[in-house]
């Protein structure tokens, strides 16, 4: 299999500089303008959808935890969820509750509203049932998305937190695709935008290796913990582990470019670091990893897939790249670039085109998943 040209030509800095519409928020630059409804519970995630369908530029990210949870799981769902309604392309947050989860949704909107996120709150068993939760969060919600009528303010590429996802190790993957997003990862980079990386179980053969990569000595133990934690994971963690271990480290991570480490983000948390490459500790699954990456504070996401996985993500547009000749064949309206024939130029001017409102292939067809990884299994 033959990659394509992956150089990129004297006019990378073009796509890179040229202005697009973006939202200035306090914690970003974000892609979209968007009134997020989260349900704090599953019990509550089917009211918290009817409140996101009734109102223009509300989305929903219904989730089955909230509820029953203990410790870490409990606390990284909160932090998941706290943190994916910071996300630049959110405007402002509709908590729905049902009044008796662990996950209170009073405190949460509280602990949002601390972040300086406009935000306003109903449970179902303080309003009077569903129906009438139903008509408060709507109402809540469209005064949100009112208000949310916001500005658009130029900016660039540059000015970004992108985050990217490979979702397999397919030889096409690995030979075309990856090479691809490496090279634009790295004008990203050089052009000074962040970017967030997921997929932490391909690490776990490599810790070394990894640990290398490391802009410094804190970053590579944490790199270490979790490639031992993660070598000890069942299921579908443990296979990618597998494949991982019968391929060379740069092959498993072509698709993050060449630049240190500066930053490893737990589940659910927030990048810090001013600028530079972070690894977000999830596991390569696309819902898990994109609901990471947007809680990371990445706006766009690019996801790597040999088998066209058609789903995107509520919160953040998702730019579908494969390197697989027969799902560019049979699936041309779910994958937005077919790596074969596309250069590092041509996908940064993809980017830079859905940065600036261009939809992708999932939001032309309104496909999301919202999910948020486990530590453990529930109770």
């Amino acid at each position: 299999m033959s990659a394509p040209d992956t150089s990129l030509s004297d006019d990378a800095s073009e796509p890179l500089s040229a202005p697009l519409e973006a939202y200035a928020r306090d914690d970003g630059v974000g892609v979209r303008n968007r009134v997020l409804v989260v349900p704090s519970v599953i019990c509550s995630h089917i009211v918290a959808q009817r409140i996101a369908d009734a109102v223009d530029r509300a989305v929903c990210a219904p989730h089955d935890h909230g509820c029953a949870q203990i410790g870490a799981d409990h606390e990284q769902t909160e932090r998941t969820l706290l943190n994916v309604t910071r996300n630049p392309n959110v405007a402002g947050a509709t908590v729905v509750g049902l009044g008796c989860e662990h996950l209170q949704s009073g405190p949460f909107a509280e602990r949002i509203a601390d972040h300086d996120v406009p935000v306003r709150e109903a449970a179902i068993q303080d309003v009077g049932g569903s129906d009438a939760c139903i008509e408060v969060g709507t109402e809540a919600t469209r005064d949100l998305a009112t208000a949310a009528a916001a500005d658009r303010t130029e900016a660039s590429l540059a000015d970004l937190t992108v985050g990217v996802v490979g979702s397999d190790l397919a030889a096409s993957t690995r030979e075309v695709a990856d090479p691809l997003v490496g090279e634009t990862v790295d004008a990203l980079r050089s052009a000074g935008a962040r970017v967030a990386v997921a997929g932490t179980e391909r690490l776990a053969p490599h810790a070394e290796a990894a640990a290398n990569r490391a802009a410094t000595d804190a970053v590579a133990e944490r790199i270490r913990a979790a490639a031992e934690r993660t070598a000890d994971e069942p299921g579908n963690v443990r296979g990618l582990v597998r494949r991982a271990a019968d391929l060379s480290f740069d092959e498993v991570v072509g698709a993050w470019g060449d630049s240190p480490v500066a930053e490893f983000v737990p589940y659910g948390g927030r990048m810090t670091a001013a600028e530079g490459l972070a690894v977000v500790d999830t596991p390569s699954r696309f819902e898990e990893a994109a609901t990471a990456l947007a809680a990371a504070g990445a706006s766009v996401v690019v996801h790597v897939t040999a088998e066209g996985i058609p789903s995107g993500h509520p919160i953040v547009p998702v730019l579908k790249v494969t390197g697989d000749g027969e799902t560019a064949a049979i699936l041309p309206d779910d994958v937005d670039v077919d790596a074969r024939s596309t250069t590092p130029d041509a996908l940064l001017d993809e980017l830079r085109r859905v940065a600036d409102g261009e939809q992708t292939a999932t939001e032309r067809h309104g496909l999301t998943k919202f999910a948020i990884n486990r530590v453990g299994p529930s109770m």
